[in-house]
């Protein structure tokens, strides 16, 4: 093996001692950033050192400070646990150094790209002719989409926004549910259409979009139109009402965007699908591979239903690029860079190693976990579950209801402390409906029904001491 090469050979032998060992790590790290920042704060080298020994030295430095994301019982936020044939796959998409900008450069990689994205819209059950980008997350899907929006609403009303800019353009109303992820309002913001213009519609209890309140509030505005819908609450899992979201959005003439960063993926189980109902009928959606598909990071989708529309608001002309034909799909013209890596090869490989069916009982299970360790924790003292549990999302709060709520965060904010002390798990805090919660996301590839025992066991031992102190 040339000398260059020890590096790849050392890289393969650390990552599979990682993976092979990562449930008899601590979830959580070991040491915090202000610690690791010491330990790389080194001046900048004069000379090199050998390849294979910089490797090295990088495990052996920042072992201790790494979060085990990958590990079956990490539920803190919902982040998959990037499949062995993802990870694989995005290991060649490196090695082979692809730019898959353009098709005519790298064949290869364009036509697996290609392949993926007709498997992602199979699997998921939307429109077949339905364009789809590569992104880096559903956070760009997100802006993808509502740029396409942007554009086709207000050339509606007479202005091209992609050639002309937003000044003096008619004003766009924009809807969205009161409790919509902040990922949404960073695309508004990015887009020039002012996150705090948009016009927010009442939710319920558990995030759901009141369909009543923005049937009245579009009807009251004339001009364009986007309302943004939600497929999976952060805090809830919960689904907008998409029937009527559709229907008010054809009624009024608006584009209907769905942030569907997990919650998307329930269209691939025949048990989940019925929540999703009317979904398909929106006209654009993002979400994430690096959540339920369990790609590595840094892949997502931009789902548009009007392909002429995506590649207006994505597409970049110069004369060195490739010339394309109608029936060429151009990965650049759906996304906003010119160069990236293949990131459709993680996607195309973890659909071949789980099929349709793998992805099915995937999706099941994990919300099967999620419906377990909630009715473990249920029996506890002085907890509740906060939410309806219809998807893989769990959130408690801790402390008698007839505590405070200063006093409830203080309870919760202890057990979980003490619950990721234990090492057996990672879950972390957020703010809902008021309350300091615990939050759960059971979203690991290999996680089981064992693994739900031991995380109920673990909280509610935590919870126990916490009582009795």
């Amino acid at each position: 093996m040339p000398e260059k090469l020890h590096a790849l050979h050392e890289a393969f032998q650390q990552a599979v001692d990682y993976r092979a060992h990562i449930q008899d790590r601590d979830c959580a790290p070991q040491k915090t950033y202000h610690e690791m920042r010491e330990i790389f704060a080194e001046p900048l080298p004069e000379t090199g050192m050998d390849d294979a020994e910089i490797i090295r030295s990088l495990v052996r430095d920042g072992d201790q400070g790494l979060m085990q994301m990958a590990h079956p019982r990490f539920f803190g936020w919902v982040l998959g646990a990037s499949h062995p044939a993802g990870v694989a796959a995005d290991w060649l998409a490196s090695a082979w150094g692809q730019n898959t900008g353009a098709h005519t450069p790298s064949p290869t990689t364009a036509a697996i790209e290609e392949t993926a994205a007709g498997w992602i819209l199979e699997i998921l059950d939307l429109p077949r002719r339905s364009s789809v980008g590569f992104v880096t997350g559903a956070s760009v899907g997100n802006l993808v989409g509502l740029a396409a929006a942007r554009g086709k609403t207000l050339r509606e009303h007479g202005w091209d926004p992609d050639a002309d800019g937003l000044i003096g353009a008619p004003e766009l109303h924009v809807f969205i549910g009161d409790d919509a992820h902040t990922s949404v309002f960073s695309a508004l913001q990015h887009l020039g259409l002012g996150p705090r213009r948009a016009i927010r519609i009442d939710a319920d209890r558990q995030g759901r979009m009141d369909p009543r309140h923005l049937r009245r509030e579009v009807d009251a505005r004339s001009g364009p139109k986007i309302i943004i819908g939600q497929a999976g609450q952060i805090n809830t899992g919960a689904f907008d009402p998409f029937d009527d979201l559709v229907e008010i959005a054809r009624d009024s003439g608006a584009w209907l965007h769905v942030d569907a960063a997990f919650g998307l993926w329930a269209r691939a189980n025949p048990d989940l699908k019925p929540m999703t109902t009317g979904l398909d009928g929106a006209d654009s959606w993002a979400t994430d591979g690096h959540k339920w598909l369990q790609t590595p990071f840094d892949t997502g989708y931009a789902i548009v239903r009007h392909p002429e529309d995506h590649l207006r608001a994505m597409t970049t002309m110069a004369s060195y690029l490739p010339v394309t034909v109608e029936t060429d799909r151009m990965p650049s013209q759906l996304v906003p860079e010119l160069s990236r890596r293949a990131r459709g090869l993680p996607t195309w490989a973890i659909l071949k190693a789980l099929g349709r069916q793998g992805v099915s009982e995937m999706v099941g299970r994990h919300c099967a976990v999620a419906r377990h360790i909630a009715e473990r924790l249920s029996a506890g003292p002085d907890l509740r579950i906060m939410n309806e549990v219809v998807l893989n999302q769990v959130t408690v709060s801790f402390g008698s209801a007839e505590s405070d709520a200063e006093t409830r965060q203080s309870l919760t904010e202890a057990v979980i402390d003490a619950a990721v002390a234990t090492g057996q798990l990672f879950v972390g805090g957020g703010r809902w409906q008021g309350e300091w919660v615990m939050r759960l996301s059971v979203i690991s590839h290999n996680v089981s029904i064992a693994d739900a025992d031991i995380t109920a066991d673990a909280i509610l031992a935590a919870w126990e001491t916490i009582r009795a102190a």
